[in-house]
């Protein structure tokens, strides 16, 4: 599994628009082969900057698959008319999870708790 991170901003004041059509853009996404699932976070010291991860199986099935279909031009169009400056966007891979009442399983190894 990867995660592509997207910080978004927002354009000041249009923050409730944005949020209409990237509902609408998940249908897009979510069909796509290889999506796993993905969370729009709004930040609370900046209400104009979102969080956007996307879990994806693989690298390719995001930036291959996803960003070469005809798929990505509507995805694309419906919230990015709501950025300024464009956001960035990167990918991420595992090295290290934990959950409540769990120790860190790191990379290279098990954290004592």
């Amino acid at each position: 599994m990867i995660t592509e991170h997207a910080l978004l901003p927002v354009i000041a004041g249009l923050e409730a628009d944005f949020e209409a059509p990237f509902a609408r853009t998940q249908s897009i996404i979510s069909a796509r082969p290889g999506f796993l699932g993905l969370t729009l976070s709004r930040s609370l010291e900046r209400p104009g900057t979102c969080l956007l991860p996307v879990d994806w199986e693989t690298l390719a099935d995001h930036v291959v698959g996803f960003r070469g279909s005809p798929e990505y031009a509507q995805w694309s169009r419906l919230p990015h008319r709501f950025h300024a400056p464009f956001p960035e966007a990167g990918h991420l891979e595992p090295v290290a999870s934990a959950a409540a009442g769990q120790a860190c399983a790191a990379h290279l190894g098990t954290l004592e708790p």
